[in-house]
């Protein structure tokens, strides 16, 4: 499994999460660091990751792309058609695949770009609305996106054909608010609330119909979405306000369902931490594993997949990374 985090200062950041035995009988996990480099030249605003693939956006306009398994960045994609901040970035990655098909990026100046991954080459730029994205987020079928703008406007884009349109129920969080909407019309069909006057700043979807959420209460949330009922929390789960979340699961063919339901978060002092989140709603959970970088970081991805294959620019070389210094 592979963790990324990006942060203020412009450094990415890259972590293997493994299995550490203590002895025949107790195991625990180890966030062992794969690299640390000032990939941008301003704050890194978010990151994505599938497979051996990942990438970060940043307030530079630029996005850049790494291999994870060898810690080398690829560069960066210059025909993106973006003249603003990136704002969000996605990868679509088939369920019979273990390599992303897809990269898809939103900017503050309300476009949408979609690449292709083998190799990375932009396919298609447009711009849906006029305002800047908030984030998105790509239907399991890679042929719809969710795009929520900073007017409070949300629109479904059809990846396909370059244009609005509607899938399902959607997830959008206001505020200190989670709210279940229809696409077609955004009507409200339910709301999450836990009482708290403190905004949420990340959400990641579970199994079963479960959410996460986090962000300023410094809490980890878990919400029955099929009920709007708050699951179960962890209260205190980081000194600071959690930036990011990303739940973590393996593919079937490696034994899911043998494996903790692992979550990791990021917080704004530079802690990163992995969750079990079974033992949570049982006990006073403790992170299973921790690590510290010392950065002010702002957004968090991970993925669970491998994949033999390696990312490509075109022709160009990848370039070896930096091993943190601290951490």
């Amino acid at each position: 499994m592979s963790i990324i985090a990006g942060s203020y200062e412009r450094f990415i950041w890259g972590f293997k999460l493994k299995p550490t035995k203590h002895d025949a009988e107790t195991q625990s996990l180890t966030l062992s660091p794969l690299f640390s480099y000032p990939s941008h030249i301003s704050s890194i605003t978010t990151v994505a990751c599938s497979g051996p693939a990942a990438a970060s956006g940043g307030s530079d306009d630029t996005i850049h792309l790494y291999d994870l398994p060898s810690a080398s960045s690829l560069g960066s994609l210059l025909d993106h058609n973006h003249t603003a901040s990136i704002t969000a970035l996605s990868f679509y990655t088939p369920s019979s695949l273990s390599f992303p098909r897809n990269l898809i990026s939103a900017a503050a100046d309300g476009s949408v770009a979609i690449f292709d991954t083998d190799p990375f080459v932009l396919l298609k730029s447009f711009r849906p609305h006029k305002k800047a994205v908030n984030d998105l987020a790509i239907h399991p079928s890679g042929k719809l996106a969710l795009a929520v703008y900073r007017d409070e406007c949300f629109a479904m884009l059809n990846l396909v054909r370059g244009k609005r349109s509607f899938w399902g129920e959607v997830f959008m969080v206001v505020n200190s608010k989670v709210g279940v909407h229809q696409s077609e019309d955004a009507k409200l069909l339910l709301e999450l609330d836990n009482g708290s006057r403190k905004r949420i700043l990340c959400a990641s979807p579970g199994d079963s119909g479960t959410l996460f959420t986090a962000g300023e209460d410094r809490a980890i949330t878990a919400w029955d979405t099929n009920s709007g009922k708050l699951a179960y929390s962890i209260q205190d789960a980081h000194p600071a306000r959690i930036k990011g979340i990303v739940t973590l699961t393996r593919n079937e063919s490696e034994g899911a369902s043998e494996d903790p339901y692992l979550v990791a978060s990021a917080s704004s002092d530079g802690i990163i931490r992995v969750w079990d989140m079974r033992m949570a709603a049982k006990e006073n959970a403790k992170p299973l594993a921790e690590t510290n970088t010392k950065s002010r970081l702002t957004c968090l991805a991970g993925s669970a997949l491998k994949s033999m294959r390696r990312p490509q620019i075109g022709n160009q070389k990848a370039e070896k990374l930096e091993e943190p210094t601290s951490g």
